[in-house]
């Protein structure tokens, strides 16, 4: 009648991230962005550790997904100049290492792209325009 309890969970972790969403500033935004998809990468390798190939293809599809439509759409090429662009590439190399670790199960190459996020996360960090007027 309720559905199982890992959905209703499920709705109300949902709902949270959503509310959180709706209330981030941008700059809280992009942080979202890099917590979702070092999520995605890191259930991957347990997937990718387990054998679970559809779950390791599905987490790395949703990282991918972050990275491009996300975090690299996020780049404003011209007033970003040199740093924006090489950022892009970056993104796109991030991109081609996931797909070649879904194609070849290889957990080194999504620990390769965590410890790249993970420097660019901890960058942004650092820049929270909430932390600097304090």
């Amino acid at each position: 009648m309720f559905g199982k309890p890992g959905n209703r969970a499920k709705a109300y972790a949902d709902t949270g991230r959503e509310s959180d969403i709706n209330t981030a500033s941008p700059h809280r935004l992009i942080v979202l962005l890099f917590e979702g998809a070092e999520t995605a990468i890191n259930v991957a390798k347990v997937h990718a550790e387990q054998g679970n190939i559809a779950g390791r293809g599905a987490n790395l599809s949703k990282a991918i997904e972050i990275i491009s439509n996300g975090l690299k759409v996020s780049l404003d090429m011209e007033q970003g100049g040199e740093l924006a662009a090489r950022l892009a590439a970056l993104y796109d190399y991030m991109v081609s290492r996931l797909l070649w670790a879904n194609m070849k199960n290889d957990i080194p190459a999504m620990k390769e792209v965590l410890t790249l996020l993970g420097e660019i996360h901890g960058a942004w960090e650092q820049i929270d325009p909430s932390k600097q007027q304090q």
